[in-house]
């Protein structure tokens, strides 16, 4: 099917990648061994480029934008305390800004895919769900501040733009101590870019890839007085294209405009607003038909949709915010911060449902439906973090108080006809628009969370060290169901504690075990109407950790095991009474056990390295499998090799089979599997000048045919074929 025409603004970047992954470590003995973490890798003496060398100044956060690193100084994502990644007693990865711009990295989901330990799975054409260890990630950080969202009423949330950050932190099992409620999955950390240049500076690029993909981004910083006490930066992009899926198409605009500013020599202020617009159309809601009206499996093309070329799934999503930053002499550390999120969906969709007959095509059932949601989220960050003495020893303490508020408002809109579907062989989105009544609110929710928590780093020993701390939290939800029922929930004073212990072995590698407390507030209900209880839990860790090369090369191994009750789990068959919504029932007694491994950073001048595999087995009290939806293996495989002006790469993600049981037209409940595959991605960037570059990335290079969902809604979707794109930037 044919397509409007578009206009690029942009031309391409994209990656290939070699690579050897036997990486003993290789006896490669770089000439940096003893350099420090974070500084500027040396280029070729054929040529010498002018590298930007980006670091955090003393009391600042840390980034890692112009270090060309795969890893970075510090974190504190998992405890509020800034530590090193050896020193911090979780099973952590780091998405540096080098790996989103090397691996082409889009959005929050592309990021997720390419992450040790953490997967995605596609609930239709633009929605996606997190996983890791077995269970759901239900919220996101933004510099640190958790937002939530229901993967129902999803307004743009999974395809985030990575554009506006620097980095992305992922802290795997239970995060209680920071986020409050939440599973014992990860913890997703996004955080901004800054402006901290003091001089003009950015790039330009365009960019264009299959499917007549056409973008151009910006990038601008500079001071704004004479000084440099006060910087701008600008960030924006445009972005159009199609699909391999037919009548889909997608516009998505994104804008970024953040100020530094100095207000003395240890206080810093942060103000800044960001806006992205998606504008899909050709949208699906959930996937194809995975049986035809006999109980016989069908098999479409990859390009087969249930879409109509009116249908879209178009979002909003705007950003606020404000945060100050003040060191005293004395080491102690003040942190404010405010910050407002806007998230709107303008939803046209219509979900076909049924079994089409194997030779007349007919048979379908037409749901057009039209929603607006709203979400609306106001959050307020502060802590304090002091270090003291005690016992001749250095110690420290950060005290910390978290508000969120956030309201939910959907609408919809009576559909005052519906069309039949007709032969679904011949369907090609021409299906009729329904006529539409008045607008009328359909369900609404209100969640308030309010948590205060403290944790100290106490040093035991010289090669000790104990990090304890609590939390404690208010909950509360109330709201409307579509038949205008109320809910009201709320938990009062729930402490979350934390511990974690790390033993310094030598000078490179670190041993540590950590325990953390578990408690999350579900929405779900059973087959009679009732909601579930909390989830309750607890999650136990142990492991090894390593830093080579001064920091610039990490390793690290995790053993957990993870306990929780009352875990949701769908009730199969049954649904809750007056609706079509699936009904679960509360697992007892679910264990995942299970063991992570990373490796990430530079093992020379030249070569970075990301490896990471990870596994689980998670299991009710008698021993069924629970959440089989996820994988329980994955690794995840990226390299680059830089040769004068040249840089290579190559990389794969690889994921286990995983499946879901589902009852067919003839009421037999059968298993949906998704066999084990691999993708295969690839990159090369040149460098023509100082300033110019050109890159091209080649995602799935074997065209993998594979499932991006199977089983949500009984229906499945492909994932994207082969597919490029190629980008020229120029930076000044």
């Amino acid at each position: 099917m044919s397509h409007p025409p578009r206009r690029a603004h942009v031309l391409a970047r994209y990656s290939l990648l070699s690579l050897s992954v036997s990486l003993a470590a290789a006896g490669v003995a770089p000439a940096w061994a003893q350099g420090q973490a974070g500084q500027s890798m040396q280029h070729d003496e054929s040529i010498t480029l002018e590298p930007v060398t980006v670091t955090a100044e003393a009391g600042k956060t840390p980034i890692t934008e112009g270090t060309e690193s795969y890893t970075t100084d510090s974190m504190n994502t998992a405890t509020r305390l800034s530590l090193p990644i050896r020193h911090t007693p979780q099973s952590v990865s780091v998405v540096t800004r080098q790996m989103i711009d090397d691996m082409a990295l889009e959005s929050i989901t592309d990021v997720v895919n390419v992450t040790t330990g953490v997967t995605s799975k596609a609930l239709d054409s633009s929605r996606s769900g997190f996983a890791a260890r077995g269970f759901d990630i239900t919220n996101l950080q933004i510099d640190g501040v958790p937002t939530t969202w229901s993967s129902g009423w999803a307004a743009g949330e999974t395809d985030m733009d990575t554009l506006i950050y620097d980095r992305v932190e992922i802290v795997r099992g239970a995060t209680g101590l920071v986020t409050g409620a939440g599973n014992p999955s990860a913890a997703i950390n996004l955080v901004r870019k800054r402006a901290d240049s003091k001089v003009f500076t950015g790039s330009v690029s365009g960019q264009v890839g299959s499917w007549d993909r056409y973008q151009g981004t910006m990038d601008v910083s500079a001071a704004l007085n004479e000084s440099g006490s006060v910087r701008g930066r600008v960030v924006g992009s445009y972005l159009e294209e199609d699909s391999f899926v037919d009548l889909a198409a997608n516009e998505k605009s994104v804008l970024f405009g953040t100020l530094g500013i100095d207000l003395t020599d240890n206080t810093q202020l942060n103000l800044g607003a960001s806006y992205q617009e998606n504008s899909p159309t050709g949208s699906m809601w959930g996937g194809l038909p995975t049986w035809f009206s006999d109980g016989t499996r069908t098999d479409w093309s990859r390009s087969k949709t249930t879409a109509a070329d009116w249908t879209e799934w178009a979002s909003k999503h705007s950003t606020y915010y404000a945060n100050i930053e003040h060191s005293f002499d004395s080491g102690t550390k003040l942190y404010a911060a405010y910050s407002r999120s806007v998230n709107e969906g303008d939803l046209r969709l219509l979900y076909l449902s049924g079994a089409p007959d194997k030779t007349t095509g007919l048979g379908m059932s037409a749901s057009p439906t039209w929603y607006d949601v709203k979400r609306e989220q106001d959050n307020l960050d502060l802590y304090a973090t002091t270090p003291f003495q005690f016992g001749g020893r250095s110690h420290e303490v950060t005290v910390g108080l978290m508000h969120s508020k956030q309201e939910l408002i959907t609408d919809n809109r009576a559909r005052l006809s519906v069309p039949a579907v007709g032969n679904y062989y011949q369907w090609d989105g021409s299906y009729a628009e329904p006529q539409w009544g008045p607008s009328r609110t359909y369900t609404t929710q209100d969640t308030e969370q309010l948590g205060a928590y403290a944790v100290a780093r106490l040093r035991l020993a010289d090669p000790l060290q104990l990090i304890i701390g609590s939390r404690i939290s208010n909950w509360e939800t109330s709201g409307t169901k579509w038949d205008g029922t109320g809910y009201e929930f709320e938990h009062d004073k729930e402490l979350t504690p934390y511990a974690g212990l790390i033993y310094d072995i030598n000078d490179q590698y670190s041993a540590y075990v950590s325990y953390s407390e578990i408690f999350n507030p579900q929405d779900y209900q059973d087959r009679n109407g009732d909601y579930l209880d909390p989830l309750e839990g607890q999650n136990y860790e142990a492991g090894l950790k390593a830093e080579y090369f001064g920091g610039r090369l990490n390793a690290a191994l995790a053993l957990f095991r993870i306990e929780q009750d009352n875990l949701a789990q769908p009730d199969v068959g049954q649904v809750v009474p007056g609706g079509i919504a699936q009904a679960y029932y509360p697992a007892q007694g679910t264990t995942s056990n299970g063991y992570e491994i990373e490796l990430s950073g530079a093992l020379s001048d030249n070569w970075n390295l990301l490896v990471g595999w990870a596994q689980f087995s998670a299991k009710d009290a008698d021993g069924e499998y629970v959440n089989t939806r996820f994988p329980r293996r994955t690794a995840n495989l990226f390299s680059t090799y830089r040769i004068n002006r040249l840089t290579l790469g190559a990389g794969l993600n690889w994921e286990d089979s995983n499946y879901t049981r589902a009852n067919n037209p003839l009421g037999q409940s059968e298993k949906l599997e998704q066999d084990a595959y691999a993708l295969v991605n690839v990159m090369a960037r040149y460098q023509i000048s100082d300033e110019l570059s050109a890159q091209l990335n080649i995602d799935n290079l074997l065209d993998e045919k594979y499932y991006s969902q199977i089983g949500f809604y009984s229906q499945y979707a492909f994932g994207a074929p082969r597919h490029s794109k190629l980008t020229v930037k120029y930076s000044f």
